[in-house]
């Protein structure tokens, strides 16, 4: 162990001089590590976030060009409809102010369930004869239309769309029109305008910037009223002054949208946008979605900002949290790996002391040992006496109710004994006589009542004997009859009045029947005991059955039970009674306890009542 000691000694100097050049080592990685890791997932974590916004950027202008479709072809079939209608053909046919005023107000009848913002009609030279607002000052009727596109591409191809600002109006809206034609062949044109004002209301509530561009990049439908008519792109200065003579966008300055590409080529697509009632630009993904079924293109904006910073924060948190007990692990090991030499010989003084403490706490421990196995089986022993005690206490108790109930069935035994005396001399006599009929009939009472003493001496054997308590399924009606079999005698003495409600047969509980008889015959007695000289007494002794458990309660009508008595009921040597014990009901309580029962009072001055609950076998 000395020279374990000289060698560590000498070599502690040369160890704290390499520890420190290995602290500035990897001091030095470890800097170099992290800013490499956050670094890298700084590129990580903003390409994650660009993808991501991009995919949740594509479902949303989906959803949106879908709503759109929607709205487009809910009004699509209205024209088709009208121009089949033979109102519509009567009035242009006729040209009658009563036909005219009759699909004015049929016109007028649609808008409200379909949602459309004019319905109109008109006649083969572009004149609008009916219109839904015929009522309004601003009624599209008697005004010339022949020069609108809607009507010259219906006029000439049967069906035609066109988005355009309204001349009267002033209100942009998509033009349907659908060509009308009669037996006598073209009679003119129905028209629907469709404005999308809830579509666009419904864009700003739940999702992000959108706006609908025609192949000219002019912005039609949008979620900002601010960006209508504007151009995604400078328009060619040869395309403006048609744009201007068509009336289409009214007097629109058709200035360009402060939308612009972020980068020259990126994948998603990233641009810089100024959202209107804001003052600086921000970055957002960009993604574009054809609307079907129109020449149209859907354009749909994410903010990128914040998920791109949030992205990047989680992915270097990630790489730190990966690299942190790498990190620490090394430096621990390092750490670990320095005081390795200086903690040998510690750990060797350290083992010496143990080795003696190790055998101190061992004797100690033998000997608690076989204190402890002594106690163990002293308390074991305490046990069995204890159990054997209160098995003798229970069949002390049943005898001791055997001895209370002993006259009345002496009583109740005597006189079947007596009657069979006397049907046994009538037989005699009715054979002497040779009358063998009525001396079948004495001779089959006699066995009638030699059955129910048999049944009275069996009960009172099989209550008195010390069994064992196993418990199993017990009919409750066994029980109860053999409680009324050894104190019916006592009742029809001295009771006024009991009542009993047997259940059926197949009514079975956990518990002994003999132990649950004591049980009942304690109560009953108690309950004797309680009506005892008063007028009027009454005992019941009813059963509930429920799914789980059964509720046998023994009731009567005495005066109840002392409050300083009921606050201790269940104590030993807790009686009211002037040579009572005060163990039965304890008796009660722990039988009815060991096969998972309990026992509730309910007493007053009209009575008491004591309702014991067992687990039902079903």
């Amino acid at each position: 162990m000395d020279n374990l000691a000289e060698r560590e000694t000498a070599t502690l100097p040369a160890a704290a001089g390499s520890g420190a050049a290995r602290k500035i080592i990897f001091g030095a990685l470890a800097v170099f590590i992290i800013l490499g890791a956050l670094l890298a997932a700084n590129d990580y974590g903003r390409n994650r976030a660009y993808t991501t916004l991009e995919t949740r950027a594509a479902s949303a202008a989906e959803l949106n060009a879908v709503l759109l479709r929607t709205v487009l072809e809910k009004q699509r079939s209205l024209p088709f409809v009208l121009s089949q209608d033979r109102d519509v053909i009567s009035a242009l046919t006729a040209r009658s102010e009563s036909m005219l005023h009759l699909v004015d107000r049929k016109l007028e009848s649609l808008i409200e369930g379909t949602h459309a913002s004019v319905i109109y009609l008109l006649d083969a030279k572009g004149t609008a004869l009916s219109a839904s607002n015929w009522q309004e000052p601003t009624s599209f009727v008697g005004i010339d239309y022949s020069f609108r596109p809607y009507y010259l591409r219906a006029m000439a191809n049967g069906s035609a769309e066109h988005y355009a600002l309204g001349t009267i109006s002033k209100r942009p809206g998509l033009y349907i029109s659908r060509r009308v034609d009669g037996p006598s062949g073209l009679l003119g044109v129905i028209v629907v305008k469709v404005e999308f004002d809830e579509l666009e209301a419904d864009w700003r509530r739940s999702s992000d910037p959108s706006y609908v561009i025609d192949p000219r990049g002019i912005v039609l439908i949008t979620s900002f009223p601010e960006w209508r008519f504007m151009a995604q792109a400078p328009i060619p200065p040869d395309q403006v002054g048609p744009i201007r003579e068509s009336l289409q966008f009214g007097s629109a300055p058709l200035a360009p949208l402060n939308v612009t590409p972020a980068l020259t080529q990126s994948s998603p697509d990233r641009v810089k946008a100024q959202m209107p009632g804001t003052s600086e630009q921000k970055e957002y993904v960009r993604v574009r979605v054809p609307v079907p079924t129109t020449n149209w293109t859907l354009q749909l904006l994410t903010p990128a900002g914040a998920a791109v910073t949030e992205s990047i924060r989680s992915a270097q948190l990630a790489a730190l949290a990966v690299l942190a007990p790498v990190l620490g692990f090394t430096g621990f090991f390092l750490y670990r790996r320095g005081l390795a030499l200086r903690r040998l010989q510690e750990q060797e003084l350290a083992r010496l002391e143990l080795e003696r403490r190790v055998a101190e706490r061992t004797e100690a421990l033998s000997t608690a040992h076989a204190e402890l196995v002594m106690q163990a089986e002293e308390r074991q022993k305490t046990e069995t006496k204890l159990q054997t005690v209160q098995q003798e206490l229970v069949q002390a108790n049943r005898l001791a109710i055997l001895g209370q109930v002993t006259a009345g069935v002496a009583h109740e035994i005597n006189q079947p004994v007596a009657a069979i005396r006397s049907y046994a001399d009538n037989a005699k006599t009715f054979l002497s006589r040779n009358q063998t009929e009525p001396a079948k009939e004495n001779l089959s009472a006699i066995a009638g009542l030699t059955e129910r003493i048999g049944s009275i001496t069996d009960e009172l054997r099989t209550f008195s004997r010390k069994g064992t308590g196993d418990a199993g399924p017990a009919a409750v009606s066994d029980v109860i009859e053999g409680a009324l079999l050894l104190l019916g005698s006592r009742f029809r003495q001295t009771v006024g009045k009991i009542t009993t409600e047997t259940p059926p047969a197949d009514v079975k509980v956990h518990g002994n029947r003999i132990r649950l008889e004591q049980v009942l015959i304690n109560l009953m007695q108690n309950a004797l005991e309680a009506t005892e000289g008063g007028p009027s007494s009454q005992i019941s002794v009813r059963c509930a059955v429920a799914d789980s458990e059964v509720q046998l309660t023994v009731a009567d009508n005495g005066p109840g039970i002392p409050d300083d008595i009921m606050q201790a009921l269940f104590t030993p040597f807790n009686t009211s009674k002037d040579r009572g014990l005060g163990l039965g009901l304890v008796i009660c309580h722990d039988i009815v306890a060991e096969y998972g029962g309990r026992i509730e009072v309910e007493s007053s001055s009209a009575g008491t009542a004591f309702t014991v609950h067992l687990k039902r076998v079903v």
